[in-house]
């Protein structure tokens, strides 16, 4: 199921409130009555939980803000299929040691052995923990044996973000 999310900014109140709630769309309308009886002195009616269902919005899948760390990295491979299988491994491996918060990855259109994959970290800290760990150092030797010639790391420390 599609992840939601309601934002207090965007629903009209007197207290200027800034809470925004992400989460599956049952949890955010919970939290979000809750959380307007308690703040803002609403009554848990169903007139209050239409308005919640009418502000709820699609969550926004890549969430990043000014402080965040984003490292990109760029490979040649034809064995795309096996870097996929392998970056499961890590997943299953590191657990909820892991703090990496999303990745994607894009494949050049002029290039289709090119690849460039985006993993977003909470902060350039929370990464070096993440590289540092013995499962990422694994996988990422593994990986590295698919790839024609030795991938390219930009690390980013995440200064805007604009959504359009």
């Amino acid at each position: 199921m599609a992840r939601v999310t309601i934002d207090c900014r965007s629903v009209p109140s007197e207290s200027n409130c800034s809470l925004t709630i992400s989460g599956e769309p049952d949890e955010v309308l919970r939290a979000a009555a809750a959380h307007a009886v308690d703040v803002h002195g609403h009554v848990d009616d169903d007139e209050l939980r239409d308005g919640l269902r009418t502000a709820l919005g699609r969550a926004a899948a890549l969430d990043v803000e000014p402080g965040a760390f984003v490292q990109l990295i760029e490979f040649s491979t034809d064995r795309m299929d096996e870097f996929s299988d392998l970056e499961q491994q890590w997943l299953d491996d590191i657990g909820s040691d892991r703090t990496a918060v999303w990745g994607i990855v894009g494949m050049d259109r002029s290039e289709p052995r090119r690849f460039v994959q985006v993993v977003a970290f909470p902060d350039a800290e929370t990464a070096a923990a993440n590289s540092k760990h013995p499962a990422t150092g694994r996988i990422a030797e593994q990986m590295r044996a698919l790839c024609d010639g030795d991938p390219v790391f930009r690390d980013l420390d995440i200064r805007e973000v604009r959504v359009f």
